[in-house]
């Protein structure tokens, strides 16, 4: 059974999203680090020990990866969007069985699982090839080596209280969670546009929902 590991704000710059967040939510993330040949950097934020935020934008300090940066940051319209203000971009999921899931849905729809590390953190990842993960609807699988990242953040105080994906073809998203073993962790409902729908609650009472458009 997979379950969401996080949820993915993209920004023009760090210090932009930063910003954002610390607006929208009142506390500010912390940094994360570089993800070296991808061509991103991030900060992130705890919400309990098995979700976190990560805030992702283009690091200027790398040079243009070989191959398109991950959730559609390099499309033209997504960076006229991210150029107006920071918004949800996609989500990924947890897996501990990423290679039978792999294996089972095959490259063409899972992807190819790489290795990332960073400081004592490790973890292998498969992303969707793009086009095939229906506007970000679909998410990456990640399987941590040990501990997962959210373990090691600060808890801000926020939660996810619910996912929820619309698209025009519903029932083939509902499938392909489904394949992943996100049947319920992801709400499913038809729409004439695409778009990701993250609610959040924090111990407090505040909510505040984000979303993808």
């Amino acid at each position: 059974m997979a379950e969401i590991d996080h949820i993915v704000i993209g920004a023009r710059t760090l210090e932009e999203g930063a910003r954002h967040i610390e607006e929208l939510l009142g506390v500010k993330p912390t940094k994360g680090g570089a993800h070296p040949g991808f061509g991103t950097h991030n900060m992130l934020l705890g919400m309990g020990a098995n979700c976190y935020l990560e805030l992702i934008a283009p690091d200027p300090a790398q040079p243009d990866p070989p191959h398109p940066r991950p959730f559609d940051l390099d499309d033209a319209s997504l960076r006229t969007a991210l150029e107006a203000e920071p918004r949800l971009i996609a989500y990924v999921a947890s897996t501990p069985a990423l290679d039978a899931v792999v294996a089972r849905l095959g490259p063409s729809q899972a992807g190819e699982i790489r290795e990332m590390s960073r400081g004592n953190l490790s973890w292998r990842m498969a992303f969707p090839p793009q086009r095939q993960d229906m506007d970000n609807l679909i998410p990456p699988l990640i399987q941590w080596n040990g501990e997962r990242a959210a373990k090691h953040l600060r808890d801000s105080g926020w939660r996810l209280a619910s996912l929820e994906a619309e698209h025009p073809d519903a029932t083939a998203l509902r499938a392909s969670l489904t394949d992943r073993g996100l049947a319920d962790a992801v709400k499913v409902r038809p729409s004439p546009h695409p778009r990701l729908v993250a609610r959040l609650r924090h111990r407090d009472g505040r909510e505040v929902t984000l979303t993808s458009a």
